[in-house]
């Protein structure tokens, strides 16, 4: 006998989001999880007092005043703002590409010297880029794609940006401003003591079971309720029986340092090829370096970030936006909406690269087009 109205495969954004609105509405949800935690890749892992991002630095920005107003119900958010920096064999340069960066690399004071250096650079292609080296020259010279774009980018996709596609690199901003602010956003910071304890308050008074596997025991599963939101990979779902879609994926080695400082700032992107990992987090700082009491944290925790050939069985990140991809998805998004009882969502069950505010848009449309509400 159906137990449930709706039974939540995965504790992520879209599905703790749907659960929280669903049960406002008098709907009771079953919220399951294959993890030990809460949270999908937004959890946090508490170390000694610092929220370490542990599937990645995620930084909450948006424009969408409707998600901001119903996500700051759940967490109180600091003023964290993204302000990276680059290190390009010791030289270190201010991101995104803004007048610290080009007073760095050239001793330009001002925008007009600034931009003809620029203008200058990107003369020397002359024809139709036909990689992302040429590309990329194309759009801000060889100095700032020698020293900031290049090996990043190389370690990013494994291959010379003289083999890839022109097309990865649409528009590189450059800010004829003293701006780092990486996100153009109305809205942006990180919640209060983590985002697990944001998704907690998300799923408070919900039923939750961690560490169960959808997948494997479905039929028993879906037996408990009415209907099925499904978060977990489309192909998986359908036993990948049109083929495997390819993810990104990164890998993360973390380490607790007996140190109060270690790179002085959230991000650092190491931007030369010789160096294998692309960027260090370090996460403290995603808090000002302030434990909840608000006291300074004697010690430091660090994530290397390396990018990884992505195979089937490794984490998920991020899709890969490309013809086949795009066209196998389809293929499975009709076999999807053939399914009576399940709603596909979220960045894997829709493979799309969402950031977290998408993620809440287009779970609260959901909740609007299911339940016949509107987040308040």
């Amino acid at each position: 006998m159906e137990k449930y109205d709706y039974l939540i495969v995965g504790s992520g954004l879209f599905g703790s989001t749907f659960a929280y609105m669903a049960k406002k509405q008098g709907k009771k949800c079953l919220v399951i999880d294959k993890r030990t935690q809460l949270g999908g890749n937004i959890y946090c892992e508490n170390i000694e007092g610092i929220n370490v991002h542990k599937y990645g630095a995620h930084i909450f920005h948006t424009n969408n005043k409707k998600v901001w107003n119903y996500i700051t119900q759940f967490a109180e958010f600091n003023r964290f703002t993204n302000s990276p920096v680059a290190n390009y064999k010791g030289e270190l340069y201010s991101l995104p590409f803004n007048m610290y960066t080009f007073n760095k690399m050239w001793g330009v004071v001002t925008p007009e010297e600034a931009k003809a250096k620029i203008e200058e650079q990107r003369k020397e292609i002359t024809k139709e880029p036909e990689n992302l080296e040429e590309q990329a020259i194309s759009l801000v010279g060889r100095d700032i794609y020698e020293k900031l774009i290049k090996g990043y980018t190389e370690k990013q996709w494994g291959r010379d940006c003289r083999e890839l596609p022109a097309f990865i690199i649409k528009r590189l901003p450059v800010r004829l401003t003293f701006d780092n602010n990486y996100f153009n956003a109305l809205y942006q910071g990180i919640p209060v003591g983590g985002y697990t304890k944001m998704v907690e308050n998300l799923l408070d008074g919900i039923e939750v079971r961690l560490n169960t596997e959808y997948l494997e025991n479905k039929e028993a599963l879906d037996a408990l309720a009415e209907k099925v939101i499904y978060t977990g990979p489309i192909d998986a779902y359908f036993g990948y029986e049109l083929g495997t879609l390819e993810y990104r994926s990164v890998r993360f080695e973390t380490e607790l340092l007996d140190q109060e400082n270690y790179q002085g700032n959230a991000a650092v992107n190491y931007t030369d090829r010789q160096t294998p990992w692309t960027r260090i987090i370090e996460h403290k700082w995603f808090e000002f370096g302030k434990d909840s009491e608000g006291n300074d944290i004697p010690k430091t925790v660090i994530s290397r970030e390396y990018s990884s050939e992505w195979k089937l069985g490794d984490e998920p990140y991020y899709p890969v936006n490309d013809e086949k991809n795009g066209a196998l998805y389809a293929r499975y998004k009709k076999m999807a909406e053939k399914e009576e009882k399940v709603i596909f969502g979220g960045r894997l069950g829709e493979y799309k690269y969402y950031d977290m505010d998408a993620v809440i848009a287009s779970s609260l449309e959901l909740c609007e087009k299911e339940l016949g509400m509107k987040a308040e």
